[in-house]
């Protein structure tokens, strides 16, 4: 059991905090005896604060449980609990908590400043200590002590204020009551382990539809991995074929290469042509314009026109240069012209600004001569000149005023140090005054103070005399003596007959008697244990024959629901329940295996459909594409053959007008040479004609006068030839440039045929191929569906049936398992069931022990209660001898203590008179001295005024003449700063720069006028030479256009005959269109192949991404640890009831076992206590608050007679006192296993006399039972000096404890003898 052994007590409400309260706790008995208000619950408090951490009741929050700092005139107290208490194990534990109370401005603030445990290391003998929170503290320490916090606060430390509590409201009852049991830990055990049960229920359900799941997962990946296998098979094949595909279009993209190659060359020979056509048409343009905008052609030759040109140029390039020269001397003039305005705007800016700092100066210095006049006025320094002073006379009259200045300064300064030295000596005086008062008024205050200590310590002894006085009158001695010798007579008396009685051998005898008697109980116990487990294994043989018929009928349901459906799919045959299950399995493999097989084919299909509708949408695509080539083709060649022939042609006329724009083409070109060639024959003529005088044609000779006339008839006619040869090449080149365009069209026209009559037929014939190719796939497809989807029924029909055809199966086998549990568990029963005595005869045979134990017990009982009689009896006469004793004591004291205060009193009474005499003198000789330092105090004030106010008017006087000073210093610093920076001669030099700048500008605006005059006259001397040189620069421009033109025509002609060389154009676009579709074709195929190889290499990474997604991942292991899961979650579920089921039995059992053990001490020792015959005895009845609850309701009853009231609201003070106390001891026997110490504070509160007696007797017995336990502990507090006599006897405790308050009402702890 555990023990409490020492505790030390520091600044716990009125025990000192400075210094420290031990008590030790004896065995069996600890009595603590003191005065009301002395400190005694204040142990009890300190035990079980260090136990449990709860706080006593009203102690606001801690603030009233530690001693108050205002008290002990501090801020701060700290406390400390130390308490050494030993462990069930016998291992020794020290708990120490210690506190802090703090005086705040406005409050208390209690703190818990530490909780340390500290214990001795067995293995190295060393302290260890450990510190906790508070609350951590507050669940070790009952943990080590070996019982509940519950019953720590609630049985073994009560307070004196919650001691009734067995008769307070039922709900306060009913919370204590199931602290106690710790029902309501346990109920909520019960309520936990329902709900854990309730919870995995539903996890089962849970746990059976994620194996569902899983099962459906674990088949889809099967079927993922499969058809992962078969597309891998068909993309090898496909990559073979695609391989051989891609070398053949190698091959013709190398074909097409060169043919594009070779046709890029024609094609940009061509591209030339036409773009030197366009040059040449629109220099031919450009030079016809030229021709018509000469103003004349002339006859020189090009040499001679750069010439004149070149010569020209010299005498312009001259114009120019002077030209130039002449604008450039005119920006010169402009640009000195606005330096020179800038210029003078600065200089008269500048002069103004000096203008207005001259004139600042000038009043400047007169303000300065006024200052001066006046401050020599006010100074006293004599008489001045008349004004303006000049700056050195100034100068030297603002010195005078300085020296004057410090003059000043000096005499205020040796004032000031006069004032002081005599205000200080004042002062000195005063002072000196004021420390004779003040030592004689300290003197006078500690006179006093002296006198009221006297008389208080003169009043307290003469109090302390009276009460020794007034005790010893009421004490008579000779009557004490006789009360002695009679109690020793009485006490020899009853221990004789206490010796002739020999209750020990007599209790020996029958407690032997009973130790046989619960020897055999327990042996009939066993043999009635062995039988109660037989019938437990009845009960679980009859459980499992319920288990194993429901079981039956589950499988006979599920066969009865899905028996047809069973020979549906096996064609009407119906297995055995053991093959069931393989049977149903083999089906579902077929199925499934024909479904896999149909399903590939279809997707097959599939697949050739979806290749045919891409290759259909690529010839319609194809298709469309040719069309809109055609149109696009046809509208340009319509667009251009409008724009060119200026009316609407259709595309089929287009022969028709190339045909015709050739031809006249050819008929312009032919009239042009003729006209030339008639052109050429003019000069000739004329050089024959004058050569020769005669006709060129029929050599006719000419007269001067014919001839004259024949050579103007030729040069007229060459002028109307050149005119005609204009119109005539102008209308040739249109024709030309109209078949030159119309030609250019002739590819277009070509490549629109082309796609009319060749590409669209055959890529119509090539669509209706394919759809007819199609429509038979799709026919195939349809097929193959239908019979897929009718092989998918049967399959989800088999899959429907593998569910309860699991579910059966499982029952199947556990019915198999269970049969064979009932007929082993039933050969057992059978075994044991052989010559065994029925358990009737066993509880008859115990009943009867019983009965035979309880009449021992009685009897023994009876023994003891009269031997603890006539102990009690001894025990009182003791303990009124050892009152009698220590009251003897007391009055030797008292003498002695009386003696001694007289004498105290006499010697204060003379102290008092010497005091007194003093302060009358100290009295007399204050009057004078204070008189003397209200006059000195008084002339030193008015001292100090008086110096203080000259001072300042001194002051004042100076600091005006200072400030006028620091003016004239200003105005002589701004003087010599103008006078320094030299603004006055600056502003002379300015103004004549000014002038000078005026001149200058004058003269800049006469020379540019002249140069004005000059330049436009250049000018006007260019604009006639333009004109010339511009008809020059005409002619030359004409010329080089023609030759332009000419050059332009040759390089054509060559670029024509190099196409004719390398072949024609559309040859190759042949080639080209024949080996593009070869290449579409082979590249449909390739694409084709590359679809069909994507679609299986999607599916393969599609199905390789669904296995590695997180529902397939280790799907085979999870499939299987669910299943696990699930079988092991049932069965802890099944654990689960039964073990509610069992500690809910347990718990009812236990707690009628405990309420039929505390009433029945509460009932011997009410009657052994209770001297009243109004209350036979006392019971504690509960009953439970509701069906299927495990809480309960609790009151106190007491019989009376034959009738059973509520004892809460019937009973006394004293009765309730009493039933709360008794209730209280048998609580402590009952649940106190670990625990021997029980702590009793005011026990006899309310009692009356002979009750008083009885509860002592009763706890003289209690230790007289427990004197053999060593770890038993009673703990009593009490103000009754007769119940503390009646208890403390000397067998029990050597000493005793008395608690009294000292001076200065702090607690004392004071041990003492027990006397015999």
């Amino acid at each position: 059991m555990s023990t409490v052994d020492k505790m030390l007590i520091k600044g716990i409400r009125s025990f000192d905090p400075e210094n420290r309260h031990v008590i030790t706790f004896y065995r069996p008995l600890t009595l603590i005896v003191g005065p009301n208000g002395a400190g005694k619950t204040t142990i009890i408090e300190s035990l079980k604060l260090s136990c449990t951490g709860e706080l006593p009741p009203n102690s606001r929050s801690g603030q009233s449980f530690i001693h108050d700092p205002k008290v002990s005139g501090e801020t701060e107290t700290k406390a400390q609990i130390k308490l050494r208490f030993r462990t069930p194990a016998g291992k020794d534990v020290v708990c120490i908590r210690s506190f802090q109370l703090t005086q705040k401005a406005s409050k208390m603030e209690y703190k818990a400043i530490d909780c340390t445990l500290q214990t001795i290391d067995p293995r190295t003998k060393e302290k260890l200590s450990l510190s906790y929170r508070c609350a951590d503290m507050d669940r070790e320490i009952p943990a080590l002590m070996g019982v509940s916090k519950a019953i720590l606060d609630n049985v073994i430390f009560v307070h004196q204020d919650e001691s009734n509590w067995p008769l307070q409201d039922p709900s306060t009852l009913k919370k204590k009551f199931d602290d106690i049991f710790s029902a309501t830990r346990y109920t909520k055990a019960l309520e936990v382990i329902k709900k854990l049960h309730k919870e995995q229920a539903q996890e089962i359900k849970t746990y059976k539809l994620k194996l569902e799941n899983l099962q459906t997962l674990k088949d889809a990946a099967y079927e993922l991995r499969r058809s992962i296998a078969q597309d891998q098979e068909k993309t090898e094949s496909l990559k073979t074929q695609m391989h051989e595909l891609e070398r053949e279009l190698e091959d013709v993209d190398a074909k097409i290469a060169h043919t594009e190659t070779t046709l890029k060359e024609l094609q940009k020979l061509q591209n030339q042509i036409m773009k030197k056509t366009a040059e040449r048409s629109t220099l031919f343009k450009e030079q016809q314009k030229q021709y018509a905008a000469l103003a004349e052609e002339n006859e020189d030759t090009d040499e001679e026109l750069r010439e004149w040109k070149t010569k020209f140029d010299q005498r312009i390039s001259r114009l120019d240069i002077m030209i130039e020269k002449l604008k450039r001397e005119n920006v010169d003039i402009d640009t000195q012209s606005s330096f020179l305005k800038e210029s003078i705007n600065s200089y008269i800016w500048d002069i103004s600004k000096l203008q207005m700092e001259a004139e600042a100066h000038t009043s400047l210095k007169h303000e300065r001569d006024s200052t001066i006049q006046k401050l020599f006025a006010r100074l006293n320094l004599g008489h001045l000149s008349d004004a303006p002073f000049s700056n050195e006379v100034s100068l030297s009259f603002t010195s005078r005023i300085n020296r004057r200045m410090m003059d000043l300064e000096r005499d205020l300064e040796e004032k000031k140090k006069a004032n002081e030295v005599e205000i200080e000596a004042a002062r000195e005086r005063f002072m000196n005054a004021d420390h004779r008062c003040n030592d004689i008024e300290a003197q006078k205050r500690a006179k006093a103070q002296i006198k009221s200590e006297i008389a208080r310590q003169i009043e307290k002894k003469e109090a302390e005399r009276d009460s020794y006085e007034l005790q010893i009158s009421n004490i008579n001695l000779s009557h004490m003596d006789e009360r002695e010798r009679s109690m020793k007579a009485e006490l020899e008396r009853k221990s004789k007959q206490l010796n002739d009685r020999q209750f020990n051998s007599i209790i020996s005898q029958k407690r032997s008697e009973l130790s046989t008697i619960e020897q055999q109980i327990k042996s009939l116990n066993r043999e009635k244990d062995v039988l109660a487990a037989d019938s437990e294994d009845r009960v679980k043989l009859s459980l499992m024959k319920t288990d194993f018929e429901g079981r039956q009928k589950k499988y006979k349901k599920i066969m009865d629901d899905h028996k047809e459906k069973i020979r549906g799919i096996l064609k009407g045959r119906l297995p055995s329940d053991k093959d069931l299950k393989k049977e149903i399995t083999q089906a579902l493999r077929a199925t499934e295996m024909e479904f896999d097989d149909l399903y590939s084919k279809s997707r097959e299909a599939e697949k050739e459909v979806s290749t045919l509708q891409i290759k259909i949408q690529e010839v319609n695509d194809n298709l469309c594409k040719y069309q809109k080539d055609m149109e696009a083709r046809r509208k340009y060649i319509q667009s251009k053959l409008q724009s060119l022939d200026q009316q609407s042609c259709a595309i089929d006329s287009y022969q028709q007008v190339l045909d015709k724009a050739k031809e006249k083409r050819d008929v312009q070109k032919s009239k042009y040479n003729i006209a030339d060639g008639m052109r050429q024959m003019f000069a000739p003529f004329e050089r024959v004609a004058r050569a020769h005088h005669v006709c060129p044609c029929c050599e006719r000779p000419f007269t001067a006068e014919e001839e004259d006339e024949f050579v103007k008839k030729q040069r007229v006619k060459s002028a109307s030839s050149a005119e005609h040869m204009k119109v005539l090449a102008m209308e040739s080149s249109t024709a030309d440039s109209l078949f030159q365009q119309l030609d250019k069209l002739r590819m277009v026209y070509e490549e629109y045929l082309k796609i009319e009559k060749d590409t669209i037929p055959a890529a119509e014939k090539q669509l209706a191929e394919l759809n007819e190719e199609l429509e038979q796939k799709s026919q195939a497809l349809d097929d193959i569906l239908g019979v897929l989807a009718q092989v998918k029924a049967d399959k989800d029909a088999v899959k429907s049936l593998v569910q309860p055809v699991e579910t059966a199966d499982m029952l199947y086998r556990e019915t198999q398992t269970l049969q064979k549990q009932v007929d082993d568990l039933t050969y057992k029963l059978d075994f044991r069931g052989q010559g065994v005595r029925s358990l009737e005869e066993i509880q008859y045979e115990l009943k009867a022990l019983e009965n035979s134990k309880d009449s021992l017990s009685s009897e023994v009982e009876r023994l003891t209660d009269e031997e603890r009689y006539m102990k009690d009896d001894i025990s009182s006469i003791m303990l009124r001898h050892s009152a009698l004793m220590e009251e003897k004591g007391k009055v030797a004291n008292a003498l002695s203590a009386a003696k001694k205060v007289e004498e105290e009193l006499q010697s204060l009474w003379e102290q008092k008179g010497e005091v007194v005499l003093d302060e009358k003198h100290l009295g007399e000789a204050l009057g004078p001295s204070s008189r003397e330092k209200e006059k000195l105090q008084n002339d030193y004030k008015d001292l100090k005024d008086r110096l203080n106010r000259e001072y300042e008017q001194q002051v004042e006087v100076q600091r005006s003449y200072q400030w006028e000073v620091e003016e004239l210093r200003k105005l002589d610093t701004k003087i010599k700063e103008y006078y320094d920076s030299g603004k006055g001669e600056r502003l002379k030099e300015l103004q004549e720069k000014h002038s000078q700048s005026q001149s200058e500008l004058q003269s800049c605006e006469s020379k540019k006028q002249g140069i004005l005059v000059e330049l436009n006259k250049n000018e006007d001397l260019k604009r006639n030479q333009d004109q010339l040189r511009r008809s020059i620069d005409d002619n030359l421009n004409y010329r080089k256009t023609k030759a332009e033109v000419d050059a332009l025509t040759s390089e054509i002609e060559s670029l024509e005959e190099e196409i004719l060389k390398m072949g024609g154009v559309s040859t190759f676009q042949t080639n080209l269109v024949k080996l593009s579709q070869e290449r579409e074709r082979v590249l449909s195929e390739v694409n084709r192949s590359r679809g069909t190889l994507s679609v299986y290499e999607s599916n393969i990474s599609k199905h390789k991404i669904d296995l590695k997604q997180t529902q397939y991942k280790d799907i085979d292991n999870r499939y299987f640890d669910q299943l696990i899961q699930l079988k092991t979650m049932e069965m802890a579920n099944k654990d689960l009831d039964r073990y509610y089921n069992a500690l809910d039995k347990a718990l009812m059992r236990f707690h009628t076992m405990k309420m039929e053990e505390i009433n029945k001490i509460i009932r011997e020792l009410w009657q052994q206590t209770y001297r009243g015959q109004d209350i036979d005895y006392i019971c504690i009845h509960s009953d439970s608050e509701g069906a299927g609850t495990r809480s309960y309701s609790y009151k106190v009853l007491m019989q009376t007679g034959d009738t059973e009231l509520e004892m809460r609201g019937r009973c006394s003070a004293g009765q309730k006192v009493l039933a709360s106390l008794i209730i209280r001891l048998a609580l402590a026997e009952t649940f106190c296993l670990n625990c021997g110490i029980l702590a009793l504070d005011e026990p006899t509160t309310n009692l009356d006399g002979p009750n008083t007696e009885s509860l002592a007797a009763a706890l003289v017995r209690i230790m007289e039972d427990r004197k053999g336990q060593e770890n038993f502990q009673l703990i009593v507090i009490t103000h009754d000096e007769r119940f503390a006599q009646l208890i403390g006897q000397r067998q029990h405790a050597e000493k005793y404890y008395r608690v009294h308050k000292d001076d200065l009402q702090h607690s004392i702890i004071e041990t003492k003898e027990i006397f015999d």
